[in-house]
C-alpha cells in the first residue's frame, strides 16, 4: 500500500504512526515550527530573513506535513528565472521531517507535492543542493527521478561538499 492517499478534503494524507496531512504555507504563524525543524536538521544555519524570502514570496511552493495541530515536516521552494527570458526553474531549498517521524513517506509526499505544484507552475526543471554525505536524501531525491548534476567542493560552512541535483520535466 502506497503511504500517500487522499482524505475527503483533497489533502494528501500520509499514513504511519499518526494521519499526516500536508497542507500549504499559510502564514507566519507556522514560521516557528518550520524554522525549529529546518534548524535541527540540516546542517546551514539560516535566519528568519531566508525563511520570509521563501515563504512570502512562493508560499503556494511551501508545504507543511500536520499530525494533529504537530508540525512534523516542511518542504520550503521557490520557482524564478535567471534573466527574463530563461525558463523557469524550481527550486528545493529545505525539506525536513521530524526525526520519530522518518520512514513514513512523509518527505517523499512533501517532495512530490511542491515538484507537483512546480510543474503546474510551468517549471521546465527543479534544482537542489545536497550533502555528499546525506545518503537518506540522495536517495529519496533519486527515487523522485533527479541527477546528480555537479559536485561543488566545500560548499557548506562545515566544509562538505554538496551535489546539485537535477530533474527536467522536458
Amino acid at each position: 500500500m502506497s503511504p500517500v492517499g487522499q482524505d475527503s478534503s483533497s489533502a494528501a494524507v500520509v499514513s504511519g504512526v499518526d494521519a499526516v496531512r500536508l497542507v500549504e504555507y499559510e502564514d507566519e504563524r507556522q514560521l516557528s515550527d518550520i524554522m525549529a525543524l529546518v534548524d535541527r536538521d540540516l546542517s546551514e544555519p539560516y535566519s528568519i530573513f531566508t525563511y520570509r524570502y521563501f515563504l512570502h514570496n512562493w508560499p503556494g511552493l511551501c508545504f507543511v506535513a500536520k499530525a494533529g495541530e504537530r508540525t512534523v515536516g516542511s518542504i520550503v521552494c521557490k520557482a524564478e528565472r535567471e534573466v527574463e527570458d530563461d525558463p523557469l526553474t524550481g527550486y528545493i531549498a529545505m525539506l525536513a521531517v521530524d526525526t520519530s517521524f522518518r520512514k513514513h513517506g512523509i518527505g517523499t509526499a512533501l517532495a512530490s507535492k511542491a515538484i507537483e505544484a512546480m510543474r503546474d507552475l510551468g517549471c521546465e526543471e527543479v534544482v537542489l543542493e545536497t550533502e555528499v554525505t546525506n545518503g537518506g536524501a540522495l536517495n529519496l531525491y533519486t527515487k523522485l527521478g533527479f541527477s546528480k548534476n555537479e559536485r561543488l567542493m566545500k560548499y557548506y560552512l562545515n566544509g562538505v561538499d554538496a551535489f546539485r541535483l537535477k530533474l527536467w520535466f522536458r
